[in-house]
């Protein structure tokens, strides 16, 4: 109660009084009280969890409100993967915040599955971009707008002997080291299913998300390596690796917009989701 009160820079009797009228109020305990200080009953936690939806409602108001006083300014929260953040996202971004100087972009880097997920139903992030994760599929809580198809590609190090082969399978690289993202990533079970397909199993010697990693220790090899074709975008990456003429069956896994759907997005990620869709619908792309 004391630290409550003094991060609400209020005396600890007010914010007990403020308690006792809710318990009251409600007919319910919010809080178990000891010797050794108070825990919130279930009847608490209830409440907690049906506050944040609220709370961010408010947020999100004066966010509007903000941005309507000022509509060239606001902040923005993004949530996605690193091979997003790293190859697809930096065009997309400059020319939004060229063109709204005074919004503020938060970018979280997430991890595959659900995690990125629980950060938008949490109402820390405005949107998610990047791949449904398939226990999520048929959510009926989140939006999800496929953007666009990104296959992925096989990769060694520019110099490296498999560089200079015009073919391949899967069957000459059965003995070689890979480095690849942690199993429950996309790239991971692809690379397995297609090995698997031919009755091998890939010779894994790291994993890691970082592509820069990944990236180093395929250009200076002996290590092969799976990115998403996007690394294509990367300034003068075939300085550092090539791409093999291999196909790598995945199934489609489109990079969508995911959003919830009982919530209004202030403008300026309104804005910006409309800016996607101009991004993606330019023949450039």
């Amino acid at each position: 109660m004391a630290q409550a009160a003094a991060q609400l820079g209020v005396s600890q009797p007010a914010v007990s009084s403020v308690i006792a009228d809710l318990e009251r109020t409600l007919g319910v305990p919010l809080f178990d009280r000891s010797t050794r200080g108070v825990k919130p009953t279930m009847f608490a936690r209830a409440m907690m969890d049906r506050s944040v939806a609220a709370f961010d409602e408010l947020r999100q108001g004066i966010r509007t409100l903000e941005n309507l006083a000022d509509p060239e300014a606001g902040e923005l929260w993004i949530g996605c993967l690193e091979s997003i953040s790293a190859l697809i996202l930096p065009p997309i971004l400059r020319d939004f915040m060229r063109r709204y100087p005074r919004v503020t972009v938060h970018v979280a880097r997430l991890s595959p599955g659900t995690p990125e997920i629980r950060e938008l139903t949490d109402r820390n992030l405005d949107l998610v971009i990047g791949p449904m994760a398939r226990d999520r599929a048929t959510d009926t809580e989140l939006a999800c707008e496929p953007l666009f198809d990104i296959p992925l590609v096989v990769a060694a190090g520019a110099r490296s002997r498999w560089a200079r082969r015009r073919t391949l399978d899967l069957g000459d690289l059965a003995d070689e080291p890979w480095v690849v993202t942690p199993p429950e990533c996309r790239i991971h079970i692809a690379l397995r299913e297609a090995f698997g397909a031919h009755g091998l199993t890939p010779k894994i010697s790291l994993m890691t998300f970082s592509i820069p990693l990944r990236m180093s220790l395929a250009a200076s090899g002996p290590y092969l390596t799976v990115f998403p074709d996007s690394i294509r975008a990367l300034k003068g990456y075939e300085r550092s690796i090539k791409i093999l003429p291999i196909a790598l069956p995945a199934p489609p896994q489109p990079v969508s917009i995911i959003t919830l759907k009982s919530r209004k997005l202030n403008p300026v990620a309104q804005r910006f989701i409309a800016h996607l869709r101009d991004h993606v619908a330019a023949p450039s792309c």
